[in-house]
């Protein structure tokens, strides 16, 4: 066969797929997992994938060089006996009525959006709010003979707000087994296009 008859064939083969003819697959949170509902203060909300297949990350979160510091790598593992989550085990921790899930982003990053049925408690302040997750007041501090399983996140791999909350919990008294790290963050989550709420003010 002559060049100039197979050269469109050619170009037909690599012109790259229409947005138009494409049909968007499901995208689900696993195989067999398409969505979850979890409570929140407002009520019930449905957490899932983003559906369009062509959605890219915009904005603020499409940035990938922010200056450290203070905005530093954190190590997988911010304290000794924490352990480290993804998506799929904060999931089952927002579902679970004993765990409790922190947004631990101090409020100007908070407000934009939160992972639903999670809860606000700032870095800054965590430390001295741990009745809240099962401890009670002592002279001296606090005991916590029977604290909830608690999983924090910020924004990142390169935010080190939950991190600092982890260590100023177990610096006060707080079980380092108790405690679970969602290093991905605002960061990840919103990179697999999974809900984001806006909190009520």
């Amino acid at each position: 066969m002559r060049l100039h008859m197979i050269l469109p064939f050619i170009a037909i083969a690599i012109m790259p797929f229409s947005p138009a003819h494409a049909e968007n697959r499901p995208v689900n949170i696993r195989p067999d997992l398409p969505a979850v509902t979890v409570e929140t203060e407002g009520g019930p909300v449905e957490i899932r994938r983003i559906q369009d297949n062509e959605n890219r990350l915009t904005g603020e979160w499409a940035k990938t060089s922010r200056p450290c510091p203070n905005f530093c790598i954190q190590p997988m593992n911010p304290a000794p006996g924490v352990t480290t989550i993804a998506e799929l085990e904060l999931i089952d921790m927002l579902k679970d009525p004993e765990a409790v899930v922190v947004d631990s982003r101090v409020y100007k990053w908070y407000k934009d959006g939160t992972i639903p049925g999670s809860i606000h408690m700032p870095y800054t302040e965590i430390a001295d709010r741990l009745d809240e997750l099962g401890c009670e007041p002592d002279f001296d501090g606090w005991i916590c003979e029977d604290p909830k399983p608690v999983a924090l996140f910020c924004n990142g791999p390169w935010c080190g707000q939950s991190p600092t909350a982890i260590r100023a919990m177990i610096k006060a008294g707080y079980p380092a087994e108790k405690i679970y790290y969602y290093r991905g963050g605002m960061n990840v989550w919103r990179l697999l296009g999974l809900t984001v709420i806006v909190p009520k003010d």
